[in-house]
């Protein structure tokens, strides 16, 4: 599992990006659409930083800041840990272990690529047991 290449894990994800203009709420709004806990902040086509539910939670919400006219630039993780995308999915879960965090943009010749969640590191299995929960409650419906 861990031995799986990025690039193959983040193959047909979305971008979902914005820039260091962008509000609080129009972030979340745009993350809440894509169904991710993470935009990558990009500046001129480079990664600039990236914002998470965890800063929505930690540097908006219990400080008070008003996230309908603060923008990204000034909750985001400027310059934050990156991987490339033929790196295997081991080293960026080491990563996101190491520093505390859930998720790594992936950077290719300097742009932006994809994101590694950790629960990209789940891929098969999750696939495996929702299809395992499914069945089992096709069985008990014919029960």
């Amino acid at each position: 599992m861990s031995q799986r290449c990025i690039r193959d894990v983040i193959a047909g994800g979305q971008l979902v990006t914005a820039s260091k203009e962008t509000t609080v709420v129009d972030a979340a709004r745009a993350m809440t659409k894509a169904h991710v806990g993470a935009i990558l902040v990009v500046e001129g086509g480079a990664l600039a930083g990236i914002f998470t539910e965890r800063d929505a939670l930690q540097r908006v919400l219990a400080k008070g800041v008003d996230p309908a006219v603060t923008p990204l630039s000034q909750v985001m993780t400027a310059k934050p840990v990156t991987v490339g995308p033929d790196l295997p999915l081991g080293h960026a879960l080491h990563l996101m272990y190491e520093g505390g965090f859930r998720h790594v943009p992936v950077v290719d010749q300097g742009k932006p690529v994809g994101m590694v969640s950790a629960r990209d590191a789940l891929g098969d299995e999750q696939s495996n047991f929702e299809r395992e929960l499914l069945l089992r409650e096709d069985i008990n419906q014919i029960l």
